[in-house]
């Protein structure tokens, strides 16, 4: 019996859910698919056109559009052919996935522009919470456990992105290990996606080994753009890696996040967790609450299976009561740990059975489930 010959309609159906890796918006819809030629003996032809050159997820699309099309009853293969947008059809993308480049960079008088674009997580409406991973001393682990809660985030489901505002220390890139560079699509930045999680970090503007040598409005400056030029689309959580201390990041981060939460990391001794009475000191001077306590490092577990409490013991604890809010986990000292930073394999992705990674996940679910806000932020609500 002769197939029915497969129409140029059913073969765009087809790839309709075909969506672009970065973006998570349908090829079709983008404008990416511009042509579709039926030919003999079941071979299609098709012509997709990339959001920028040397699109560095084409073998992804490649995979996602050959395998939408040979689906179809009557496809036996695809001839794929790739072009390139032109300059118009990349700002009608950015305009249909993030509004007006001529509104960018700028929300703050003072600082930017007198007009600029809305920094989408301090809406009302927005469904993102933001996360400040804040600690008062550095050398505490507060980056391993930003990317680790980051990852543990994602597997559970949970759609996350992460800002390394730790502009002068960053280390993000490396502990998620991104392999690429954002992608700039008409002064839209896409950032790079590991293990789930996107990020962004001045990490990827400057040449390796370069020190970052600025003044406060550059710093301020440089943030307003992660979290105003980044497309992020409405992630479930966004982890913010702030710097260690009460700085000029710091202070900003709490002007652009008025919805933020902030979360400390400690190791167990007296001296850590007294340092980081400043970080919650400096959360409750600028109206942003203190949701919890995670303390780094609490033990470490010799070759005889005993515990040895190299830092001491109760310094989380400690903190914790002195804020009224939970100790959310105790993190052991794992040498699979360091090296997961260091190589770019988080332990929580890498070997979810570990002991660590359950930690980090159940760390994760209550910030996610268990402190979920009660409170309703909706444009919609208004009180007449």
């Amino acid at each position: 019996m002769a197939t029915t010959p497969v129409t140029e309609d059913q073969v765009i159906d087809a790839l309709r859910p075909v969506e672009d890796p970065e973006l998570h918006r349908s090829i079709v819809d983008l404008g990416m698919l511009k042509a579709v030629q039926i030919r003999e003996d079941g071979i299609v032809g098709v012509l997709v056109a990339l959001t920028v050159p040397g699109c560095p997820l084409k073998g992804e699309i490649t995979k996602r559009v050959s395998e939408a099309a040979t689906e179809l009853d009557g496809v036996e293969s695809i001839d794929l052919e790739f072009t390139v947008m032109t300059d118009e059809e990349r700002e009608n993308v950015r305009k249909m996935v993030h509004g007006d480049a001529g509104a960018s960079a700028g929300s703050n008088q003072a600082h930017g522009h007198a007009e600029g674009r809305e920094i989408p997580f301090a809406k009302t409406g927005s469904k993102t919470r933001p996360l400040l991973i804040s600690s008062g001393k550095g050398g505490v682990g507060k980056s391993t456990v930003t990317t680790n809660i980051a990852v543990a985030l994602a597997q559970q489901g949970y759609s996350v992105g992460i800002i390394d505002a730790d502009i002068y220390g960053y280390s993000i890139p490396r502990m998620l290990g991104t392999d690429r560079d954002p992608v700039v699509i008409d002064e839209m930045l896409l950032p790079p996606e590991m293990w789930g999680v996107r990020c962004i970090s001045i990490g990827y503007f400057v040449p390796q080994g370069q020190a970052i040598i600025w003044r406060g409005p550059m710093l301020h400056k440089a943030l307003e753009q992660f979290l105003t030029d980044v497309f992020w689309d409405e992630p479930d959580f966004i982890l913010i890696d702030m710097p260690p201390g009460t700085g000029d990041i710091a202070l900003s981060l709490s002007q652009y996040l008025p919805r933020g939460e902030v979360y400390v990391v400690t190791t167990p001794q007296p001296a850590a967790q007294k340092v980081a009475a400043m970080s919650a000191a400096m959360a409750e001077k600028v109206n942003l609450p203190v949701r919890g306590i995670i303390e780094n490092m609490s033990w470490f577990t010799g070759d005889d299976g005993k515990r040895y409490e190299l830092f001491g013991s109760g310094g989380g604890q400690e903190r914790a009561d002195d804020l009224d809010v939970p100790l959310l986990g105790k993190l052991p000292l794992v040498q699979a740990t360091r090296e997961g930073g260091d190589d770019g394999k988080p332990i929580t992705a890498v070997d979810p059975e570990s002991e660590t990674a359950k930690a980090f996940h159940e760390i994760a679910r209550q910030i996610a489930v268990d402190m979920k806000p009660k409170k309703i932020y909706s444009d919609a609500l208004k009180v007449i």
